[in-house]
């Protein structure tokens, strides 16, 4: 059965108005309010391709309603075209994908309890459905639930109890190539272009049957897609550096997952930290991406009323627990129709997100609730002539239960019927790697090297290393070795390069995974590259970078110095830094590893470099018997 997407209909046509009359509610405050008993015009407008909740939304809050019904119409043409130029994205056809999740809940175990068996819930049931070309929000406040529901419609962890399903079917290997991810914390490499981190991740993630001329051409046609040419050369930026801006960012990291061209996209927070003009365009994007064929999930904190209006679906989430899910335009109606709506002109979104933590100032109280809560019951906390914030959340919670047992469940979440299994078994094999292992390798190889570079020849490291140097020649200036002191003196000269260059590197080589492990699960967690290709490249690319510098400090102290001046000797001299070099960062690497923690790490990391200049034979001779073992 083939699905009708958006995009097909918008040339489609105007074909009419559907006319609906609510039922009598309490009307609102003079200058926001409106009368409930007037009729409503419900505009079906799949067909023109735009959202109706342009159009309800202007009709029943006057803060949108300035915005006249030709602007959204106009709006929507501009849409239209982005895409237009969004669907030429795809170089393959997008496998639709219809997510339907039913009575999910998740608990964690309670620490410190005595009880095995106690757990803190964290989703109460949540049930929604989401089709191809639809874009859901998960709306809530914050400790409600919307990531950790994200997680689990992505696979990432396990389901505790009720259902999610992909096109009907459970979630299976071959959905992992399918699904996009979006972290809430923008994770890239700070000293990369944007150009060259999509391109790195292109070469790397799409399919061995693209070329590698291919690869980029798609990074590049992104970029272009995603209005990020301005930008391309720039780099993303870190802590301590300026680069991209917070907008430019987000769509770096959402084109990141967009390379794939995956049936389902889940963000988590993308409009988060950015301005209500920038959060704009990020959701008028995603719609375009929706729009295109592709299933969009993203958690949203607080929007705008014109953010708000953008997306199709909302499931309004409340301390774990499902207060909503329905279409946008249908969520004022919904709790306007049992009695609880604003007093004063707001945000629809801020209205939601009020109710979700049990906040009914400025809202009209349901009388249901006024008659189960009456102040001369005891149950009732009043607080300054308020109810408590418990007590809205569970007659809210009751409430959608109610409307979910009178509607039907079946009923509310019946998918659309897409025959898509055999399309879905045949990807999974070929999408296994994105590259072979040596492409691996050597891609990993030319990133950390670019990458790197920056650390390895930052002003501060070069300015260390040749004050370094420069102090220990002019302390051992012209050192003669003919005498018995002068030999000693260059015997300590010698002892302390070796001390230094195991130092230096060791310390730099602690730091690496602990700074890299949320950039490395995040690339292994979608499959990027094998960990033997990562380690590997990890290592040598350090290589090059490692002996640059001991070169030039060694070259500047043998001068200095006055050391044996022969090939031989300077080269033997030279072999054995190295070898210390090399050998002081797979100890750093080892030891960072295995801490993942680089206060524990840098602690054990000095006890061994310490023990082992001990026992180097400079400052003892005779070792005792039973520590020998020590110095082999």
């Amino acid at each position: 059965m083939r699905i009708k997407q958006p995009g097909d209909e918008i040339q489609e046509g105007v074909h009419g108005c559907e006319e609906k009359t609510t039922s009598e509610t309490k009307s609102w405050s003079t200058g926001f309010l409106v009368n409930m008993e007037s009729t409503v015009a419900e505009i079906d407008c799949v067909s023109i391709g735009v959202s109706s909740n342009d159009i309800d939304l202007s009709v029943l809050y006057p803060d949108s309603s300035s915005l006249p019904i030709m602007a959204s119409l106009s709006e929507a043409d501009d849409e239209e075209s982005e895409l237009h130029t969004w669907k030429k994205l795809g170089f393959e056809p997008t496998l639709p994908i219809c997510l339907k999740f039913e009575d999910v809940t998740y608990k964690v175990p309670v620490k410190g309890e005595k009880t095995p068996d106690a757990n803190k819930y964290i989703l109460h049931g949540i049930t929604g459905l989401v089709h191809p070309g639809e874009v859901l929000a998960l709306m809530g406040p914050s400790g409600g639930g919307k990531t950790t529901l994200l997680n689990l419609l992505s696979g990432r962890i396990k389901l505790d109890s009720g259902t999610i399903t992909y096109n009907n079917q459970p979630y299976s290997k071959s959905l992992k190539w399918r699904i996009g991810f979006v972290l809430q914390d923008d994770v890239a490499f700070p000293h990369l272009t944007v150009k060259e981190t999509l391109t790195y991740a292109a070469l790397l993630r799409l399919p061995n049957t693209l070329t590698m001329q291919q690869k980029k051409e798609r990074a590049t046609y992104v970029i272009s897609e995603l209005g990020l040419e301005r930008c391309q050369n720039t780099v993303i930026g870190g802590t301590f550096f300026r680069g991209i801006s917070g907008g430019e960012r987000k769509r770096v990291c959402i084109a990141n997952e967009i390379l794939l061209n995956p049936s389902l996209l889940l963000l988590d927070e993308p409009t988060s930290g950015l301005d209500s003009t920038t959060a704009l365009q990020i959701v008028k994007m995603l719609r375009n991406i929706a729009r295109s064929g592709k299933t969009v999930v993203t958690t949203i904190h607080q929007p705008s009323s014109r953010l708000f209006s953008k997306f199709d679906k909302l499931i309004l989430l409340g301390k774990g627990s499902s207060l909503y899910f329905g279409k946008v335009s249908d969520a004022m109606l919904y709790f306007s129709s049992m009695g609880c709506s604003p007093l004063i002109a707001m945000n629809p979104a801020e209205f939601l997100i009020d109710l979700a933590n049990g906040n009914i100032k400025d809202k009209s109280v349901p009388s249901d609730l006024e008659d189960k809560f009456f102040p001369r019951n005891n149950s009732l906390d009043m607080k300054h002539g308020e109810l408590s914030q418990v007590d809205v959340h569970e007659y809210l919670v009751e409430a959608y239960a109610v409307k979910e047992a009178k509607l039907g469940k079946t009923k509310l979440i019946k998918p659309l019927l897409i025959d898509a299994e055999p399309r879905m078994k045949a990807r999974s094999s070929t999408m296994e790697w994105g590259a072979t292992w040596w492409d691996q390798f050597s891609i990993l190889f030319r990133r950390g090297l670019k990458e790197r570079r920056h650390e390895y020849f930052s002003c501060i490291r070069i300015t260390q290393v040749f004050l370094t140097a420069i102090v220990m020649g002019l302390l051992w200036w012209r050192s003669d070795a003919s005498s018995p002191k002068g030999l000693q003196d260059q015997a300590g000269l010698l002892f302390f390069i070796s001390v230094f260059w195991a130092f230096f590197p060791m310390f730099t080589a602690i730091f690496t995974f602990p700074q890299e492990r949320v950039m490395l699960a995040k690339e292994r967690s979608v499959g990027m590259y094998r960990l033997s290709a990562y380690l590997l490249a990890r290592m040598t690319s350090d290589l090059p970078l490692d002996l640059i510098l001991p070169l030039v400090f060694l070259v500047i102290v043998y001068l200095m110095a006055g050391l044996k001046s022969t090939f031989t000797a300077f080269s033997l001299t030279m072999l054995t830094v190295f070898l210390s070099v090399v050998a002081a960062q797979g100890l750093g690497l080892t030891i960072g590893a295995a801490f993942m923690d680089v206060k524990k790490a840098s602690t054990l990391a000095s006890v061994i470099i310490m023990t082992s200049m001990l026992s180097g034979g400079f400052f003892i001779q005779k070792v005792p018997v039973f520590m020998s073992w020590f110095i082999m």
